[in-house]
């Protein structure tokens, strides 16, 4: 393998469902990540992260597993699964898988057992809870709409489901479900796999159920034995082994972070936080008609930098991913070809230099953009849907709606990976599983790999960068000019040497603070620096 140290590494995201098809069904499957296995090679990266590919009622897109130990024959067969991970290693590449144990799907054989019989030792996988009235057990609210609990009417009780009422919760306090998801993660490991990537772990540990002055997640959120299930698990399965494992973490706190992810405490090896893709809420809230705030994404970006830096833990760092809207059309510019050339190469600069392991998603890379859509029925996620139908309750203009939707929605990252200019994108042989936007003629992989300038290109240079020089790796970090408007500035630190970033977040020229000395080797520039002026979308990289 390429690297010996995870942390110098770099991960690559493949969205299955989305990646590509050999079937003609007009859904990707294992054979097609197979299929473009030399293409992640030429890109570059150590390992590819697949989104689940379990048994699945599909309710979440593959968040909701009904079998740990069956591959999704949407996808393909264990054997597909095999196959993947031996030519994957074949080239320098590690496989992670994404797994989902704060809750199951309600189609799982547990949740069936319990379901059905009230006295099944299954019933205390999951927390059913009786109310003293109608409502309710609490006032929690589903991160998907609605109240979290769901009621059932043989029983007279309630099931918890932070997420869709077919995800239901899982009982970590029930020591019978920890060993069983443990067996889960240990078949995995002996299977092949390189590493895990655990989905929403930080919300498995459940405080006391209260109602809420807010929508309840103060109860659940870093809870009060996380950090001991943590711990236990990784000494019950990946912790003796070579694995690199990453924890999604839901509205958590630096200091959680630094305590999940510090060596010593054998929890985790890096995290994933949200803070800085909310800098376009407002007052908190997604469904929001909001553009960047750029004092607070710098603001928490190097919050977090410096935080867990100086704690001693491991960022994960990412602009987009299977949730998120695409970096480009959401931080950047793609109102015009160059433009969105420029503000791509300039985001993927700003974010590869920083200090954690970086994530690619597919796509990311080709600058591809959002989609575009201008109709409801071109949206699938259950997300989306459901925050439509809200805020059509609520009087919104159908519009607005739309506009909000289309700056927002996880679908916009979930449109099939556009592989040529030929019919669908080269993704499918059938008919797309969701829309493809239309500038693939213009935006595909085939196209980037022929143009020696392409934001391809620039990806796979800044990899190269990581692999080779040790100071983006363990360097320190240093923000400078915080309270500038459009630049985004900050200076790297190892072993004598120092490399500085400046990045124009602007689409105008803008002049360069006079005190930044930019004298030294240039790492990276894409856009002129002429007359102490910088290109819009500018970003230089200069060793000191």
């Amino acid at each position: 393998m390429k690297q010996n140290d995870w942390r110098k590494s770099v991960v690559y995201q493949i969205y299955p469902k989305s990646f590509n098809d050999t079937t003609g069904s007009g859904e990707g499957d294992l054979q097609g990540i197979i299929e473009k296995l030399d293409y992640i090679q030429y890109l570059g990266v150590d390992y590819i992260w697949l989104t689940p590919v379990y048994e699945s009622p599909m309710n979440d897109n593959g968040y909701d597993i009904s079998n740990y130990y069956k591959v999704n024959e949407k996808f393909g067969t264990i054997e597909d699964l095999e196959m993947l991970v031996t030519e994957a290693h074949k080239r320098d590449i590690k496989v992670m898988m994404d797994i989902v144990i704060n809750h199951t799907s309600t189609e799982h054989e547990w949740f069936k057992q319990a379901y059905a019989d009230k006295n099944s030792p299954y019933r205390d996988y999951y927390f059913f809870r009786k109310s003293a009235d109608s409502e309710p057990p609490t006032n929690w609210e589903s991160k998907f709409g609605g109240n979290a609990w769901k009621y059932d009417e043989k029983t007279d009780e309630y099931y918890l489901h932070l997420f869709d009422v077919t995800q239901a919760d899982l009982n970590w306090d029930n020591p019978e479900v920890r060993r069983a998801l443990y067996d889960v993660i240990n078949y995995w490991i002996n299977f092949g796999i390189d590493g895990f990537r655990f989905d929403v772990i930080n919300l498995i540990s459940k405080g006391e159920f209260k109602n809420s002055e807010k929508i309840g997640k103060e109860f659940y959120t870093d809870g009060p034995r996380v950090h001991d299930y943590l711990h236990e698990m990784n000494q019950q399965t990946f912790g003796d082994k070579d694995l690199m494992t990453v924890g999604e973490m839901s509205s958590t706190t630096i200091n959680h972070c630094i305590k999940y992810t510090a060596p010593e405490r054998q929890e985790l090896s890096s995290v994933f936080n949200f803070h800085h893709l909310k800098v376009d809420y407002v007052d908190g809230e997604k469904w929001s008609n909001a553009k960047l705030d750029f004092h607070k994404l710098k603001d928490i970006l190097m919050e977090w930098q410096l935080g867990i830096y100086e704690g001693g833990g491991w960022n994960a760092i990412f602009w987009c991913n299977h949730d998120q809207p695409r970096v480009v059309t959401r931080f950047g510019d793609d109102s015009s070809e160059p433009l969105r050339k420029q503000s791509a190469k300039m985001l993927a600069t700003v974010l590869h230099l920083l200090q954690g392991t970086p994530y690619i998603y597919q796509g990311e890379e080709i600058g591809m953009t959002d989609p575009g859509f201008d109709d409801i029925k071109q949206y699938r996620d259950v997300e989306s849907l459901n925050a439509y139908d809200k805020m059509k309750s609520a009087g919104y203009d159908e519009q607005e709606i739309l506009t909000i939707l289309g700056q927002k929605s996880r679908d916009n990252s979930r449109t099939p990976v556009q592989w040529t200019a030929g019919e669908n994108a080269g993704f499918t042989s059938g008919t797309p599983w969701i829309d493809i936007p239309n500038n693939f003629d213009k935006i595909n992989v085939e196209a980037a790999i022929e143009d020696e300038q392409s934001i391809l290109q620039t990806y796979r240079h800044l990899i190269q960068l990581r692999h080779e020089h040790d100071i983006i790796t363990y360097g320190s970090i240093e923000p400078l000019y915080m309270d500038h408007n459009e630049l985004f500035i900050y200076k790297r630190h190892y072993k004598g040497e120092t490399w500085t970033v400046v990045a124009n977040f602007s689409k105008e020229r803008i002049e360069i603070p006079e005190a930044l000395k930019l004298d030294g080797q240039v790492i990276v520039q894409y856009g002129q620096l002429l007359d102490g002026k910088m290109d819009g979308f500018g970003v230089i990289v200069v060793a000191q």
